[in-house]
Order: structure tokens, then sequence, then C-alpha cells
């Protein structure tokens, strides 16, 4: 029943952080918007407990979910901003 908890907070953060965001590469579907999430609880319960926020065995809340899901968006619009169709000068032709 863990598993599927997490995956289900994992869903709803993963929307919440695509909401607040508003980078253009974000990753899209429904899956990814749950795997989105569950990284991004990840992130958020090893951060936490290197800063001390959390005990060994305590995980990241909703919220928390919720910012390291920004911040894993924003690692992903960081390394992925340049790939894909650019409207630039230099790439039309005249």
């Amino acid at each position: 029943m863990g598993l599927i908890w997490t995956i289900l907070i994992g869903l709803v953060a993963g929307l919440i952080a695509r909401m607040i965001s508003s980078a253009p590469k974000e990753p899209s579907g429904f899956i990814m918007t749950a795997l989105l999430g569950v990284v991004g609880a990840v992130v958020a319960t090893y951060l936490g407990q290197a800063i001390g926020w959390y005990g060994p065995n305590q995980g990241a809340g909703l919220i928390g979910a919720v910012v390291g899901a920004l911040i894993v968006l924003a690692l992903w619009n960081w390394l992925f901003a340049g790939r894909g169709t650019s409207n630039t000068l230099d790439d039309r032709r005249l």
C-alpha cells in the first residue's frame, strides 16, 4: 500500500508543480507527471534529511514533494532547454 500511496502523492505533487511552473520544455503525460512528483518527493526527502529537517525514517510531505518536483523541473529545463526547434535568426534562412 505504501508504493501506491507514494505514486498518488507523487502524481498530485507533479500536477501542482506543473501548474506552478511555466517552463516551455516540461515533461508531459500521466506517467511523466507521476514520476516527476515521486522523484521530487525523493529529492525533498534526501535534502530534508541532509539539512536535518527530517529524521532517518521520515519522508517529505506533499509540500516538500511539490518543492522537490519544482527543483526537478528546473533541472529538467536547464538540461533540455537548448534542444529541439529554435526560432533564432541564425536558424532561419532569409
